[in-house]
Formats: C-alpha cells, sequence, structure tokens
C-alpha cells in the first residue's frame, strides 16, 4: 500500500496552521488538534479543532473507501 501524505491547514487573520500526518496517524491528529485547543497562548479554538476535525475525519473516511475500492478491483 502506498503512504499518503494529508495535509489540514487554517488561515487566522496573519497566523497558519498547517498540520501534516499519514492515514495511520489521523487518531493521533485529532488529540493534537484539542491539545492546539487547549492551549491558551494560542489562537487555536476549540471551533477551529471542530471545524479541522471534521476535514480530518472526512479524509480519512475517503482513504477507507479508496482503500475498499482497491482491494475490491484486485479480487475482480
Amino acid at each position: 500500500m502506498k503512504q499518503q501524505m494529508n495535509v489540514v491547514a487554517l488561515v487566522k487573520d496573519s497566523e497558519r496552521y498547517v498540520f501534516l500526518y499519514d492515514d495511520e496517524s489521523s487518531s493521533q491528529m485529532l488529540q493534537t488538534l484539542g491539545q492546539y485547543a487547549a492551549d491558551k497562548d494560542l489562537s487555536f479554538t476549540w471551533y477551529d479543532a471542530a471545524v479541522m476535525s471534521q476535514k480530518v475525519r472526512k479524509l480519512r473516511r475517503e482513504a477507507e473507501l479508496e482503500e475498499q475500492s482497491r482491494r475490491l478491483r484486485k479480487t475482480a
């Protein structure tokens, strides 16, 4: 299986939050978003974490569907 790198990004005024992670690290990525939201020194909010989490979950679902499709094509 080919390793895929995912990117999610958020731009807030002059700040940029860019996260890179592979498919196997999506759960850890979700935890990191929570840690950033809990950090009072960052402008990253719980709302930001929720929006980014939705994107991470969507990418994970898409990767799973793609893998299932790939497996089905191999067996056909």
